[in-house]
């Protein structure tokens, strides 16, 4: 069977004060009324039943998870008791399927994206899962065409081609400058990393056990007692000691075979205030505005997020971030966006976790 795991365990501190450790972004509603994790599944539902997807994220969310997604069976929740990464994340959800279902197809999809339009995702996806079938030995990643030469998002270069939309994967290229960046976009061979992925579980876990094989012993150990009375004193005990490193670092990189299948799709990472630019409508004057009351005069290219109905007022500014939560307010300029993390290491160095 096909089975979709979303990964949703991140804080998203780049999205303070409106991220924070008792609400992470993927529970955030910033883009079209829904929270990034519903918005993720809903993608998934359109062609999976609710039975077949998953959710992997903090134990401390689990609770926030299950009341934001009712229609899936709490099983079908996975808690971690700390972050070790997304390689530890990905083994452990892969092990537990393997114990329910050993001939399983799995998808790992992310939860803090917008994607749209879902007809062209939902078909990139059944692509890639077909691909995972009817190749068991290779690991399938998900690549999106280049709108841009980013230097925030990793790149895969494609090689071969196997069918069409599908290729295999030449190389990983980490976060590159621009000049490199400018070069991949204009090669028209390299696509944008996704960080989504589709394969058979006995294909990742074999890859986890060549190439992280102290992670690949715990999950496998934690797993096999997911459904009995000592699954608490596993993962408590056995989680915290695994190797803490990416799925790309620990075994994508390091794969003998993997293939891309492109997906064309809008597709935005949403990772800091200034992707808002990409997924909300601008007034005449270039200002995006998620709040319910918010009043400019003379400001231009601003950013302005509110969840109550505080009125903002911004007068002459321009090329701010002005965010609002019900006891912080962040005002920065637009191109210290990716630097909010030392803003709030900063906060909690003065406050504790007052405000983490």
């Amino acid at each position: 069977m096909r089975h979709a795991v979303i990964m949703a365990g991140g804080v998203g501190q780049r999205l303070w004060p409106l991220s924070r450790a008792a609400r992470p972004k993927q529970l955030l509603k910033i883009a079209g009324g829904k929270s990034l994790l519903r918005e993720s599944y809903l993608r998934l539902a359109h062609f999976l039943p609710p039975e077949s997807i998953y959710v992997i994220s903090s134990s401390q969310y689990l609770d926030l998870v299950a009341a934001e997604l009712p229609e899936l069976p709490l099983g079908n929740l996975f808690g971690e008791p700390v972050g070790r990464d997304t390689a530890n994340a990905v083994g452990l959800a892969a092990a537990i399927l393997k114990q329910r279902d050993p001939d399983a197809t799995m998808g790992i999809f992310t939860a803090d994206h917008v994607i749209t339009p879902i007809e062209q995702f939902a078909e990139a996806v059944q692509s890639a899962f077909d691909m995972a079938d009817q190749h068991a030995d290779a690991l399938v990643t998900m690549g999106i065409n280049p709108t841009a030469p980013n230097t925030g998002f990793g790149y895969v270069q494609r090689g071969t081609s196997i069918t069409a939309g599908v290729y295999e994967v030449q190389r990983f290229a980490e976060k590159p400058d621009r000049k490199t960046a400018e070069q991949y976009l204009a090669s028209g061979d390299y696509y944008w990393n996704s960080g989504m992925f589709c394969w058979r579980v006995d294909t990742i876990l074999a890859q986890l056990d060549d190439h992280l094989s102290e992670g690949f012993k715990g999950v496998t150990e934690i797993a096999a007692s997911w459904e009995g009375a000592d699954r608490e004193s596993k993962l408590t005990k056995i989680y915290p000691t695994l190797p803490k490193i990416s799925i790309d670092f620990a075994v994508m990189e390091k794969a003998p075979r993997v293939l891309v299948v492109e997906m064309n799709c809008d597709w935005v990472d949403l990772g800091n205030w200034t992707a808002l630019e990409a997924v909300v409508d601008p007034d005449q004057d270039q200002n995006r505005c998620q709040a319910a009351r918010a009043v400019t005069l003379g400001a231009k290219d601003n950013i302005i997020v509110c969840e109550d109905d505080h009125l903002i007022a911004a007068y002459g500014v321009d090329d701010l971030i002005i965010v609002r939560s019900a006891d912080a307010t962040l005002i920065c300029r637009k191109s210290d966006a990716q630097n909010l993390k030392e803003l709030v290491a900063r906060v909690n160095e003065r406050f504790g976790d007052q405000y983490a």
